[in-house]
């Protein structure tokens, strides 16, 4: 994204709306400005601001005779008065911050909006975290915060060390130039994004030694780490294997997110699944 100088009047009603913080006013030029590297390309600013293509030369004039009499003269709150917002044409690597940030554009590699993944929200219908295993989804950033691939990669490095198996339909996993060692590309180190969640399954007797080392392995990055835990219920919806684990480690549980029966069989040689659970 880019903000064109000879439009902006630098009313600041931008810096307000960009959720990393990245669009400030120039004191030197007296332009709102887009920080490269802090920006994600969520095109926050682009979609969620209206445009009202004012004369940019006039809006400035007013606000100057306004200033002299003591009177302020600014445009509503989420209005880009003089449409100073014109999106780049993005080209690789930095094409990857919008597909991960923007949540209505869709995923190259899985065709999902947003960060591209399904997680194992629709297992009911996949089954892609089977009898006797337990799914893992690390996120990393949010919003104000946000994530560099380089911190991913410690984590990436760490649970390929550990022998998981990485989720194939998950983004990341696509940005692997070695999934057995959890390698991502070179090209993407220094790109930032709004948020990005790894994916991986283990038998259930590995779920505290996941916990721990994703405990480990988030004091050494400089974001926000949320993990979800998701297993498979018995007949009755009851879950008494994982539970206990994660209890043990300190976590209240709480049933996030139940999915049954609502979709397509994608998988129709594997054993009817079950129903599925998601715990944080």
């Amino acid at each position: 994204m880019k903000i064109n100088p000879d439009k902006c009047v630098a009313c600041g009603n931008c810096t307000y709306v960009c959720p990393m913080g990245a669009i400030y006013i120039d004191p030197t030029i007296k332009r709102a400005t887009i920080d490269r590297q802090e920006c994600v390309e969520c095109y926050a600013c682009f979609n969620g601001m209206s445009q009202e293509h004012l004369n940019p030369t006039l809006v400035r004039g007013m606000r100057k005779i306004f200033q002299l009499m003591r009177l302020r003269f600014d445009p509503e709150p989420d209005v880009c008065p003089t449409a100073a917002f014109e999106p780049d044409e993005l080209a690789w690597p930095r094409v990857v911050r919008r597909a991960f940030s923007d949540p209505r554009v869709p995923h190259e590699s899985t065709g999902v909006e947003g960060r591209g993944t399904e997680e194992v929200k629709t297992n009911d219908i996949s089954g892609r975290v089977g009898v006797g295993e337990v799914g893992f989804t690390i996120e990393f950033g949010r919003p104000g915060v946000g994530v560099w691939f380089r911190d991913i990669q410690q984590m990436c490095w760490a649970l390929a060390d550990a022998n998981v198996s990485f989720e194939k339909k998950n983004p990341i996993t696509s940005l692997m130039s070695d999934v057995k060692s959890g390698t991502l590309r070179e090209d993407i180190m220094n790109e930032k994004v709004m948020s990005a969640i790894v994916e991986i399954k283990v038998p259930v007797e590995r779920a505290e030694e996941i916990v721990r080392l994703v405990w480990d392995v988030e004091k050494r990055v400089d974001t926000v780490v949320a993990l979800g835990v998701g297993t498979r219920c018995g007949p009755s919806g009851e879950e008494t294997v994982v539970a206990p684990i994660l209890e043990k480690l300190g976590y209240r549980l709480e049933r996030a997110k139940t999915n049954i029966g609502l979709g397509r069989i994608t998988n129709p040689g594997a054993t009817q699944p079950q129903m599925e659970t998601v715990k944080q």
